[in-house]
């Protein structure tokens, strides 16, 4: 557990508030939270709906996400929606009283990356609820004004905090170029493959087959739109068996599949399944390396694409909730206040999968 001073070196200036501090695995404690000052940019925003994240709960379990250790106390959460209560000096598109949802990286604007509009991929990226970044899990929070987006009337604020893993299945759909002629296959129905549904869906895909090793999933996933469901194994051994049944259940090719978890077994379901000169989209990073196979799929030149979060997703993910074209709320399985033994059950029911799809604070 990481020690009582080096919490208190953390919130010793500024403006105070309360946010959930990960403190040490599986030790999370509502504690003072000092604000920065509010830059001339910037907005002050009262957060008041919350998701958990898959990152979030590796960081809880574990300390740690991928290569991101935390190694301080640090603020939870990224998956958010709020109210503004101030703005900075040159702040015009928005004032108090706005009902805004909060995109939480940010970016250096400078390097080449950002400057081609690739700002995802920025090496100075300080993103929400990352180490060392301190994230959203608290009753306030300043964030500069032009990452965060003004809801319309009929989006509600738990509906606004449901952009954040949208925008990763809007930017996966994007980069795997989605469209009525994309017949689509989607590996892991958890709640980036459910959200990866919904927008394939919204950008066109004609036909949607979905797999996962938990038949309460694939029931959520068939609820929510998926012609298709298969329930497969965690063993490597039946990926033959089983993407001859995948392809059988999509009846016509498959144009592009998306790996929503990462591991060895679904990015070789991928590859395999996937239709020649088709197209691989990996999601899911649960392993930082993987061995599949890659010369089967290169002769049948199958393009294979990453993404890492998202970039100019939020007027989008806005639009097709304001529309009606996605429907968010059947995904919010579970809510909860912000309290401590809110923060303490939401964590514990997060973490521990089962029924659980996204676990909302209510704030």
């Amino acid at each position: 557990m990481i020690s009582e001073m080096e919490e208190v070196s953390e919130i010793t200036v500024g403006e105070t508030n309360m946010a959930a501090w990960l403190l040490g695995i599986q030790t999370i404690k509502i504690q003072p939270y000092h604000l920065p000052p509010l830059g001339p940019h910037d907005v002050k925003i009262c957060i008041k709906a919350l998701g958990i994240c898959g990152s979030d709960v590796h960081h809880f379990k574990t300390m740690r996400c991928a290569n991101f250790i935390v190694k301080k106390p640090m603020v939870l959460g990224h998956e958010c929606a709020g109210i503004i209560e101030e703005v900075g000096s040159q702040v015009k598109s928005l004032q108090v009283g706005d009902r805004v949802a909060l995109e939480p990286g940010i970016s250096c604007q400078r390097c080449s990356l950002c400057r081609d509009g690739r700002y995802n991929l920025c090496r100075e990226m300080k993103f929400s609820g990352s180490p060392p970044n301190n994230g959203s899990l608290a009753n306030k929070v300043v964030h500069p004004a032009n990452l965060c987006f003004k809801l319309p009337d009929n989006v509600s604020l738990e509906e606004g905090a449901m952009c954040e893993p949208l925008s990763v299945g809007v930017h996966a759909c994007r980069r795997a170029k989605i469209g009525p002629d994309t017949n689509v296959l989607i590996i892991g129905a958890g709640p980036i493959g459910l959200v990866t549904l919904l927008a394939a869906r919204a950008f066109g895909a004609p036909r949607i087959v979905i797999v996962d090793v938990d038949d309460y999933r694939l029931s959520m996933a068939k609820e929510l739109g998926a012609d298709e469901i298969v329930i497969v194994s965690t063993n490597i051994k039946d990926v033959g068996e089983e993407v001859v049944k995948i392809q059988n259940v999509m009846v016509s090719r498959i144009d592009v599949s998306f790996d929503c978890v990462g591991f060895n077994k679904t990015m070789s379901t991928a590859l395999s399944a996937t239709g020649a000169g088709g197209k691989v989209c990996l999601i899911g990073l649960a392993r930082t390396e993987l061995t599949v196979p890659l010369t089967s799929a290169t002769v049948r030149e199958i393009d294979v694409v990453g993404i890492f979060r998202y970039r100019n997703t939020w007027p989008l993910c806005i639009e097709l909730l304001s529309t009606g074209k996605i429907d968010v709320k059947p995904l919010i399985t579970h809510r909860f206040q912000f309290s401590q033994k809110g923060i303490e059950d939401a964590f514990q029911t997060s973490a521990g999968g089962g029924n659980a799809i996204k676990v909302m604070f209510n704030m």
